[in-house]
């Protein structure tokens, strides 16, 4: 079977008067967006502009849940009761899924932002108080997630569609997490190194870790961030060596 990979990309991220990342740019390369619900970034204006242009342009929109945090980001971590937390992501999900209807499309995954991404790599309560939020919002709606973490374990008993995603710009733990970002080296910007690493990602299924082992990840997604300096330009750089390397990028949800 030819090698199929999804490239996603965060996006919507800006505030008001502040803009993070280029959206339009981005949107000419990837395959899925993930909106910014409106609780670590992005606002209604924001939200419904990125929702038009990525259905014009056939992209896959995911919401980017995370926690209510504008000021940290979403990058800080947060003690939210599990119930608070299905609520938090039931509001999201209905926000983004408002802008989705109005450009013609719909919410197709869900994949969490920031600290609660890495919460839910390893905090069985609050993995299933988010699936049983998703589940009981769209079942149909897959869930995007860091391969082997709770999440997936936990969309997956409950039905959903798990997809383990990888990352060409993140350095990697032995053990499979990310590299925590106040960590020299966590994000990678040098393009020969991301796209390297996107190719080995999406042909082989291994990345090398920051101790210079191999760690086992098999991504149906690929992650750009686009908060990483030039990330438009590296985007296009990892989808042509994809392409290259005889791998077809198209959305998984």
């Amino acid at each position: 079977m030819p090698v199929t990979i999804d490239l996603n990309a965060d996006l919507g991220e800006g505030f008001g008067a502040w803009q993070l990342g280029d959206d339009d740019a981005l949107l000419a390369v990837v395959t899925s967006a993930n909106v910014a619900c409106g609780f670590h970034a992005g606002d209604p204006a924001i939200m419904a502009r990125v929702c038009q242009l990525a259905a014009s342009r056939g992209v896959a929109i995911g919401a980017q849940v995370g926690y209510r945090d504008l000021v940290g980001f979403g990058r800080r971590d947060i003690a939210v009761p599990a119930a608070e937390l299905a609520a938090d992501v039931a509001y999201q999900l209905g926000a983004l899924d408002a802008f989705c209807r109005l450009a013609g499309t719909r919410v197709r995954y869900v994949k969490p932002h920031g600290a609660l991404y890495h919460r839910l790599a390893v905090d069985n309560a609050a993995a299933a108080a988010v699936v049983a939020a998703v589940a009981r919002f769209d079942p149909a709606l897959a869930v995007l997630g860091l391969p082997g973490s709770r999440l997936l374990d936990r969309a997956a008993e409950a039905g959903l569609a798990a997809i383990p995603e990888g990352f060409a710009d993140r350095a990697y733990l032995g053990g499979g997490g990310l590299v925590p970002r106040d960590v020299p080296g966590a994000v990678i910007d040098d393009e020969a190194t991301v796209v390297a690493r996107a190719v080995q990602l999406a042909t082989s299924g291994t990345v090398v870790a920051i101790d210079g082992g191999e760690v086992g990840v098999a991504p149906q997604s690929l992650c750009l961030h686009s908060d990483t300096p030039g990330a438009a330009r590296l985007a296009r750089a990892v989808r042509a060596a994809l392409t290259d390397a005889g791998v077809a990028v198209q959305a998984f949800a």
